[in-house]
């Protein structure tokens, strides 16, 4: 029996054990298929847009739950921070996910303005991050990068649309009221632009310092001002009580109130009969009576006792898009280039109806027109087919 010509027969067995010992060390890609995905949520859980955090997160987790808890095998483990809408903590906050917690993915966030710090770290770092609701539009725009993906909306995106829609209704004088800050400004930006190219004469802004819900001044100026509508951006609680105090002023009988629809999403219950025949715009709704969404619904309110909104939704969609990127690269997430292709080339089968991704990584969707009915918000039309942001300044 031999070994070769220079080869004896203790270093065959030499070189057999070490191939044997070889063959049971997992290789780097089977130890990382043994690691938990890690996944930060950087998220509002305190204040005035705590609830719309927590059915982000709800609906992210449900996503996840729906696969067994896993994405393309491999379990989640998460990071929390509450960002408290607060922008100045913005940095500090991401960085804990980052850099202390080392997350293979950033979900988040709400506030544009926090968003606006979470986006320059995660492009600094190139984490991989993806947005449940914040509109920023710079976020898909003059900040774009391929490893920033939106789920949600440019916040010119569900705005403009309605301005379109009360031009056509005739609306000549509208007044627009936001909270100062990011989100407010680009919301009505976004309907001014609509309005004014649909043939809408004047819009004059009024603004309420973020996030301030003390409306009575405004109220009375609106009323001295007898405009042919209202369009405003307020979300959360602040649209709860601001929807209150507007019928309370008696205004709502006087001049037709409209807005995005931030404005009654999640805060119906909460608002009475107040909201009554608000029409809004949005790329979701109540009533969308699709399959798809009937068996999503079912299954938010009987995982969390409530039911869903668009907060729910674009949470649920964030897991979904992630989903396909960790497929793509069969669960080794450290093949960015791999994921990043496979999402942008996703198609996003969602409880708001079928929606692509921009090439600025924004969701090309439909825009519906909704009306208050009970404690709905009842979709009565399209306002716009297969909408796509103009991601103003993207160079990617």
């Amino acid at each position: 029996m031999g070994f070769g010509p220079n080869l004896n027969r203790r270093q065959f067995l030499a070189q057999a054990g070490l191939l044997t010992a070889g063959a049971l060390l997992p290789t780097r890609f089977a130890l990382a298929q043994m690691q938990k995905i890690r996944i930060g949520l950087m998220l509002p859980y305190t204040g005035t847009y705590a609830q719309l955090g927590v059915a982000i997160t709800n609906g992210f987790k449900l996503a996840v739950a729906e696969r067994g808890g896993k994405l393309a095998g491999r379990e989640i483990e998460y990071f929390t921070v509450d960002d408290e809408s607060e922008p100045a903590k913005a940095p500090e906050n991401t960085n804990k996910l980052v850099q202390r917690d080392r997350v293979d993915v950033l979900v988040g966030t709400v506030h544009s303005g926090v968003q606006m710090g979470m986006v320059k770290i995660a492009k600094e770092a190139g984490t991989l991050m993806i947005i449940p609701n914040a509109g920023l539009d710079a976020a898909t725009g003059a900040l774009c990068a391929p490893n920033i993906f939106r789920t949600s909306f440019s916040n010119w995106q569900p705005s403009y649309p309605m301005g379109k829609v009360l031009a056509d209704r005739g609306v000549k004088n509208v007044v627009t009221l936001a909270w100062k800050y990011g989100a407010g400004e680009e919301a009505t930006a976004g309907f001014s632009e609509g309005f004014i190219k649909a043939g809408g004469k004047s819009v004059r802004g009024l603004w309420v310092p973020f996030p301030n819900v003390e409306f009575q001044a405004l109220l009375t100026e609106i009323a001295s001002i007898k405009p042919d509508a209202v369009f405003v951006f307020f979300a959360g609680g602040g649209a709860a009580k601001f929807i209150k105090d507007y019928a309370a002023a008696g205004l709502r009988k006087q001049i037709p109130l409209f807005g995005s629809g931030f404005l009654t999403d999640g805060v119906l219950d909460a608002v009475d009969d107040a909201a009554q025949g608000i029409e809004t715009t949005l790329h979701y709704g109540d009533g969308l009576d699709t399959k798809r969404d009937r068996d999503f619904r079912s299954a938010y309110s009987k995982a969390y006792k409530s039911d869903p909104d668009v907060y729910a939704v674009q949470g649920y969609d964030a897991a979904l898009l992630l989903a396909v990127g960790v497929n793509a690269a069969k669960g080794d997430i450290t093949k960015k280039k791999e994921m990043i292709a496979a999402m942008e080339k996703a198609k996003i089968d969602s409880p708001r109806g079928t929606w692509t991704m921009s090439k600025a990584h924004n969701p090309i969707q439909d825009i519906y027109l909704r009306k208050v009915v009970g404690r709905e918000n009842k979709v009565i039309g399209v306002a716009h087919k297969a909408l796509a942001d103009p991601a103003r300044g993207c160079k990617m």
